[in-house]
């Protein structure tokens, strides 16, 4: 499920594309943000029926093996564990993700090249070997080992992050939280299960999507009175020379601040500082931190953010 730094994410990248165009509707970059929030849902099937998708070629190899003219001991007999993992099974059969996935035309279809290059090399690992040679068999076993094989080495196959990478630029960064999904949803399937149960994108869709609605919109209106904010702050800068993502950052930390009344200040603060980490220079966190500090205490003070409850300032 999608939390509010996995939003924040989606808004400031958003934002970025809004601020370098020469064409700035919010409405239709609104649309942009939504729709590259709903895409993510189906990056999370995709990797559902990556599992399905393995489980099919290992079916097709054992049926090529019984084909042969001249089969070896090994056709003949093959070892189907793999193919009858109960998890698996689970998720090949289960009418709700094929019902999700008519319903989105997620398809590995045109990519099989890349399906069986995947299988080949995963066939090869040593925790495929070792579950295959071992003897012994059962829900909780098939579930250890699908858990640990998806997060080692389904994911992280040559090629994989790269596909989705190609296939839409709205995929960035969300590999690990969709593949963190696909492991919940392994973990809660029961024993003897009729069907799966997939997750939902949103935890609470109402308040998460009033938030990022919020978020997006007020950081473009308040955009030109949080830059005098921040140009204030940021005296000794040269304004021209702060990084346009720093800038951001900060009128979104503004406009949350001032807007979202049930949110602590420290929460929003450490926020930013921390998406400054992962997507600004090596420096900006603690510039962010400083700038934002001060004129949190500011607002503050003057009476330009108010916050419901008690201990939201601090």
């Amino acid at each position: 499920m999608l939390n509010r730094r996995q939003l924040r994410i989606k808004v400031l990248q958003i934002l970025y594309a809004y601020y370098q165009s020469e064409h700035r509707e919010m409405k239709d970059f609104e649309k942009q943000l939504f729709f590259s929030i709903d895409k993510m849902y189906e990056m999370y099937l995709y990797l559902l029926l990556l599992v399905v998708e393995m489980q099919g070629r290992a079916i097709e190899k054992i049926e090529a093996g019984l084909q042969k003219k001249l089969p070896a001991q090994e056709d003949l007999h093959p070892n189907t564990k793999f193919v009858t993992n109960i998890l698996m099974r689970a998720l090949a059969n289960s009418k709700h993700l094929t019902k999700a996935l008519e319903t989105t035309n997620v398809s590995w279809a045109d990519n099989q090249d890349l399906i069986k290059r995947v299988f080949r090399e995963l066939i090869e690992t040593e925790d495929y070997k070792a579950y295959m040679a071992d003897d012994q068999r059962g829900f909780e076993h098939d579930k250890e080992f699908l858990l640990r094989f998806f997060k080692r080495h389904m994911i992280n196959v040559e090629g994989i992050s790269e596909y989705f990478e190609e296939k839409s630029i709205f995929w960035n960064d969300d590999m690990d939280l969709m593949a963190g999904m696909v492991i919940k949803t392994i973990k809660i399937i029961p024993e003897n299960a009729k069907d799966i149960e997939l997750l939902s994108l949103w935890k609470d869709k109402d308040d998460e999507h009033g938030f990022t609605t919020e978020l997006f919109r007020q950081t473009i209106i308040q955009g030109e009175d949080n830059a005098k904010l921040i140009s204030e702050a940021a005296a000794n800068w040269d304004m021209e020379r702060i990084a346009i993502t720093d800038m951001i950052l900060m009128k979104m930390a503004i406009a949350e601040a001032k807007t979202m009344e049930s949110i602590p200040l420290k929460v929003t603060l450490n926020e930013y500082i921390e998406l400054a980490k992962y997507y600004s220079t090596p420096k900006s966190n603690g510039f962010i931190n400083g700038v934002l500090d001060q004129l949190f205490a500011k607002l503050s003070d003057e009476k330009g953010i108010k916050k419901v409850g008690r201990g939201l300032i601090t």
